[in-house]
This record gives structure tokens, C-alpha cells and sequence, in this order.
């Protein structure tokens, strides 16, 4: 075991820009400081290359003030490199190449961020939040790596190949940007090396802010790249972005039709049969191994995964790319504890033995290449999954509550056997699962609404009444007239996905609308032996309910203060004020103050209308008291 996972990478030595000693934060970086623009966009550039003597090391981090913890490096190291598929022994570890990734391989990881305080320059993560969709907002815990990862003999180098890795590393989920973006610096850096990198990395300083709802010209290398940020108010199916001014843009712009998503349809083509059952765990939160023949095959899947829900945030944790080596390898595969909420992908076939307790693993074959719909991998018993030689296949015990889809299946097949193009199939699988989770979460979505207050009663002198707590049984029953079994074309048992199965944990529902509690969602961490027949977690149990829960109580608490500053602001304030006290009237100035401030701030959903006479009610109001109040309020 000690041979298989090896020891830690070490940094290069004599490298400029290699990272330097452990340190317990980020550099600080004022907003007009250098790199301010570049930081809204990546946080560093790594290079990594293999070194004979101390494996994968980090030869580069670009800006060179940005740091690294000892862990992060470690991480970033083995995963912008392929897992090792070799059995245990150090002298074939360190002699082979990587197998099945010569030439270049680009794939993405994801990592914890580890110890120290985000930097200043994250101040506008707050503004760039509320506009952009929930999928798409910044990490806040976690860092992005996308890889662009060259594997090719080289005689002059003592191992035989040349082995590198550039690495963007970022807290932005735009997979299909960034690796445009690697494709077209990675094979210059290649031959020119830091100076290159130096010139693409001073551009990207030049771009301007991630703006949602805009179309912006990124320029990199003598190539304009168009993209288009979706914003938060756009439709469930926005068009790709339109070539503005490109008269005025020498050479024309290499257009992309989306920051983020991917060929959902390649990605899924193997597991086509079971792509709503695949939904479904999805959906419920359950642990999901992804093993797959590389590191592109095996990030590509686990993101497609991740994009099954949307418009519904994807709560639970995902690792596009894992290995044996990452930091937190002990914490997923330990076997005192139920299997954590996360879909994981691998490469090393290490983790069958490894992670054979857990519920669900998909193994996925080989990409195919040709033209036909390749071989569907077949629903397997877990009993059936063996440590070697493992066939492709879902190895699940779990049993989908709704009815295939064949119409979509012969549709898709169709396509393939008329060589419809991969996009137009990716939009009619991205298509069927957007109604699939809308169909799921328009239910909820009208239930919530219900437990809002009415108007009427928000009056402008007293507390605003608040959000009445979230019933189950009530919710429940309510799917009898109103469910998505009476409006979705899809036949199933719709309910058995809302309902709680009981695995002898308790679910804190409901819960307290002015503190909103975290409620308790999660299986008790109880050795898998000890637990149900059948333990799986419906949908009230899974993060994803406990993170749309949270997100929809705050936009209706935001929503409520606004209704209430609205209210505020239509009452006769001057007769209001006839029989106060000088201390009411000044604790209404505190409390319209404390409401602008967090208006101006975006955070209250108001007409700038409303804002002004708030401001204007705040002078008057200021202006009938004494003068000794007056400075004290209004200090010069």
C-alpha cells in the first residue's frame, strides 16, 4: 500500500516562479493593485512537470505572489497528472508512461481549498453572485483545476518522454472557456515556454469582469474569444451569444456558444438506457463512483452528472478527476462511516476494492469513435462487481421510480443513424432532463410560494409577519391535485421521489423562518452493515433540498423586507411622527438606514424610485428632531 501511494511531489528545484514556503493565507491584493483583473477571471497558473528523481513537481505558479498552502501544491500536483495504472511497485510506477494518455489530454479537477482567508480581490464575488445562475456562481470553499496535459517521446529526456501539465486554476465553473482557452496556450507554451506564458497571463489582467448577461471579447494571442456569462433572469434555454461589432474585430472572433456546458450527448452516449436513472441518484444526493479509463473521460462524465439538475444547484460534493493520492482520500473511503454524499471520478481500478461498499459505481469503457450509438452498458447487481477485470456497467441495487423514456431513446438513435449533428442531440437530452427537474421542482416551487405572506397584511409600522414554516405532510398531500404526475408526459412513481424513507433518522421539519436552522439531512454516520435494507435517501434528505430550501427562504425573507420598505415608504410619515417619542422616531432612522444600505447594496429586490424616497423620508424625519440629535446623526 505504502508503494501505491507513493510520496508527496516536491517543488523543482532552480525554477523561477515556483511556489515557495508554506504559508497559511493568500497574498493580499487590492482591487487596483496588478493582477486585480486577471484574479476576476483565474487565481494562478501552474505548470507541473515529472522530475526522475521527485515525481510530479511544481515547476511554476504565475502571478509568483499568489500562494499555495504545502497541501493545495501536493493536490494540484498528482491531479494534473494521470492516475497510475500499473500494480503497486515503485520501479514501475516511476518508469512507465501514463497509460492510455499519450499525445495531449485535457480533463478538470476540483480540490478543497485549504487554510488561510480569501484575498480582498474576492469582494466583488458578492455582486457577481447575484446575477449570475446558481451554477455558475463562484466557488467559495473550492478551487477548479483545468489540466492541458502533453505525454510524448522525447529521447533527450533520461525516462524517454516528455511529461508537462499547464494548469488554470480558478473558482469559476466554466469548463468549456477554459479549456478553449488551454488550447490555444498550451501547445505555444510548450515550445516558447515562461515567456509566453508571461504575455497571455498580462492579456487576461487586460479583460474585462466576468459579466453575466453580457457578450464579451476576451483577447488572448493574437485570437478575439467571444463568449456570453448567462445571467440568473435569462431563459431555461438562452442563445448562444451573437457576434457583435465584428467589424471592428481583426480577426473575426472565434465564437463560443457556452462558457460552461459540454457535449452532453458524447458524454452520455454510453449510458443513454440509464441516463434517468442516473437522474435520479443524482437527484437524491446518493454516493456515485465514476470509474473511467482516463482522467478526460472520467472528469467529462462526473460534470455531465453534476448538469443533470439544473435549473436546481448541485449541493452534494463532486470530484471530477480523484486519486489515491489526493489528501482526502482516507475521508471517502473509509468504512467506519456511511459513504458521503458525492459523485467521484477515477482512473485507478484500485478503488473497486476500495470503495466496493459503496451503493453505486458506474464504469464506464473506452470511448468509441464511430459513427453508431456505441454498446450500452447493462444494470448489474453490486454482488456482481469484482475487484479485477470489472465489465462496464451500473452496479446498483437501486430500482428507478419512473418509466423510461423510449420515445427519447429512438429519437436519439435516430439522430445517430442520420448523423445528426452531436449539439443538436446534446439539446434534445438537455432538453429532456431540464423538464424532468422542472416537472420535480415546480411542486415545491408553488408550495413555497404559498407559505409567503399576502401583502395585504405587511403593514408599514409594525414587524412584517414572517414565512410560515415548511410542512412535509402538508407538502405531500398537496401532490395528490397538484403533482408532477398530472402534468409531466413521463409515467413513474413520482411521489416515492419526494417521500422520506426511514432510515431511522429524523428530519427537523419544520423549521424556524427568522433563523432557518440547518436541518438535519444527512444518514447517521453508522457502519454500512448496521444500516437498512434499503437505506437509500429520497429527496427531503439530500443536500439538494436542504440547499434550494435555504435559497428560495432567502430570496422570500429579501422579498418580505423589500415589501415592507415599500410599505414604509407609501405611508404619511409626517403623521406618524405627531405622537413619537424621540427615541422611536430615531430608531426608525436607524432601522430605514440599515434598509437602504443593504438596497443599495442589491441585496433588497427595489425600484430606485423607492430608494430615493426612503432617502428623502430619512432627511425629513431627520429634520424634525433637535439639533443635538440632528449632529449626532448627521455628523459633518
Amino acid at each position: 500500500m505504502d508503494a501505491l501511494l507513493g510520496t508527496g511531489p516536491r517543488r523543482a528545484r532552480g525554477c523561477l516562479g515556483a511556489a515557495g514556503p508554506r504559508s497559511s493565507g493568500r497574498a493580499a491584493r487590492t482591487p487596483a493593485a496588478p493582477w486585480a483583473r486577471f484574479s476576476a477571471w483565474l487565481e494562478c497558473v501552474c505548470v507541473v512537470t515529472f522530475d526522475l528523481e521527485l515525481g510530479q513537481a511544481l515547476e511554476l505558479v504565475y502571478p509568483n505572489d499568489f500562494r499555495l498552502t504545502d497541501k493545495e501544491k501536493s493536490s494540484i500536483c498528482y491531479l494534473s497528472f494521470p492516475d497510475s495504472h500499473s500494480a503497486p511497485g515503485p520501479d514501475v510506477w516511476w518508469a512507465a508512461p501514463f497509460s492510455g494518455c499519450l499525445g495531449d489530454t485535457q480533463f478538470s479537477f476540483r480540490m478543497r481549498q485549504c487554510g488561510g482567508q480569501r484575498s480582498p480581490w474576492h469582494a466583488d464575488d458578492r455582486h457577481y453572485n447575484s446575477r449570475a445562475p446558481v451554477a455558475l456562481q463562484r466557488e467559495p470553499a473550492h478551487y477548479f483545476g483545468y489540466v492541458y496535459f502533453r505525454q510524448v517521446k522525447d529521447r533527450s529526456v533520461k525516462r524517454g518522454y516528455f511529461q508537462k501539465s499547464l494548469v488554470l486554476v480558478s473558482r469559476l465553473p466554466f469548463v468549456r472557456l477554459f479549456q478553449a482557452l488551454l488550447s490555444l496556450i498550451a501547445p505555444e507554451y510548450f515550445d516558447k515556454l515562461a515567456p509566453c506564458l508571461e504575455a497571455v497571463c498580462s492579456e487576461i489582467d487586460q479583460w474585462p469582469a466576468p459579466a453575466p448577461g453580457q457578450t464579451l471579447n476576451l483577447p488572448v494571442m493574437g485570437v478575439v474569444v467571444q463568449v456570453r456569462i448567462p445571467s440568473r433572469v435569462d431563459k431555461s434555454e438562452s442563445s448562444p451569444p451573437k457576434q457583435c461589432d465584428q467589424e471592428n474585430l481583426l480577426p473575426a472572433p472565434m465564437v463560443l456558444a457556452s462558457v460552461h456546458e459540454l457535449d452532453l450527448f458524447r458524454c452520455f452516449r454510453p449510458v443513454l438506457t440509464h441516463v434517468q436513472t442516473l437522474w435520479e441518484l443524482v437527484l437524491l444526493g446518493e454516493p456515485l463512483l465514476v470509474l473511467a479509463p482516463s482522467p478526460d473521460v472520467s472528469s467529462e462524465m462526473v460534470l455531465a452528472l453534476t448538469s443533470c439538475l439544473q435549473p436546481l444547484r448541485f449541493c452534494c460534493d463532486f470530484r471530477p478527476y480523484f486519486t489515491i493520492h489526493d489528501s482526502e482520500f482516507k475521508e471517502f473511503t473509509t468504512r467506519t462511516q456511511a459513504p458521503p454524499n458525492v459523485v467521484l471520478g477515477v482512473t485507478n481500478p484500485f478503488f473497486i476494492k476500495t470503495l466496493q461498499h459503496w451503493p453505486h459505481i458506474l464504469r464506464v469503457g473506452e470511448p468509441k469513435m464511430s459513427g453508431d450509438l456505441p454498446k450500452q452498458v447493462k444494470l448489474k447487481k453490486p454482488s456482481r462487481l469484482k475487484t479485477l477485470d470489472t465489465k462496464p456497467g451500473l452496479y446498483t441495487a437501486y430500482t428507478a421510480h419512473l418509466h423510461r423514456d423510449k420515445a427519447l431513446l429512438k429519437r436519439l438513435l435516430k439522430g445517430v443513424q442520420k448523423k445528426r449533428p452531436s449539439d443538436v442531440q446534446s439539446a434534445l437530452l438537455r432538453r429532456h432532463l431540464l423538464e424532468l427537474t422542472q416537472s420535480f421542482i415546480i411542486p415545491l416551487e408553488h408550495y413555497m410560494a404559498s407559505l409567503m405572506p399576502l401583502q395585504k397584511s405587511i403593514t408599514p409600522w409594525k414587524t412584517p409577519p414572517q414565512i410560515r414554516p415548511f410542512s412535509q405532510d402538508d407538502f405531500l398531500r398537496s401532490l395528490e391535485h397538484a403533482g408532477p404526475q398530472l402534468t409531466c408526459i413521463l409515467k413513474g412513481d413520482w411521489l416515492g421521489l419526494y417521500r422520506w424513507v426511514d432510515c431511522g433518522c429524523s428530519l427537523s421539519l419544520p423549521w424556524s423562518p427568522g433563523s432557518a436552522p440547518r436541518p438535519c439531512l444527512s444518514v447517521p454516520r453508522v457502519s454500512p452493515g448496521a444500516l437498512p435494507v434499503n437505506p437509500h435517501r429520497r429527496f427531503f434528505k439530500s443536500p439538494h433540498f436542504d440547499g434550494w430550501y435555504r435559497q428560495r427562504h432567502k430570496e422570500m425573507a429579501l422579498k418580505l423586507e423589500a415589501l415592507h420598505l415599500e410599505a414604509i415608504c407609501e405611508a404619511n410619515i409626517e403623521t406618524w411622527m405627531k405622537d413619537k417619542s424621540e427615541v422611536e422616531v430615531v430608531d426608525l432612522v436607524l432601522k430605514l438606514r440599515e434598509k437602504l444600505v443593504r438596497a443599495q447594496g442589491h441585496q433588497l429586490p427595489v425600484k430606485e424610485a423607492t430608494l430615493q424616497r426612503a432617502q428623502l423620508y430619512i432627511e425629513t424625519v431627520i429634520g424634525s428632531l433637535p439639533k443635538d440629535l440632528q449632529a449626532v446623526l448627521c455628523p459633518p
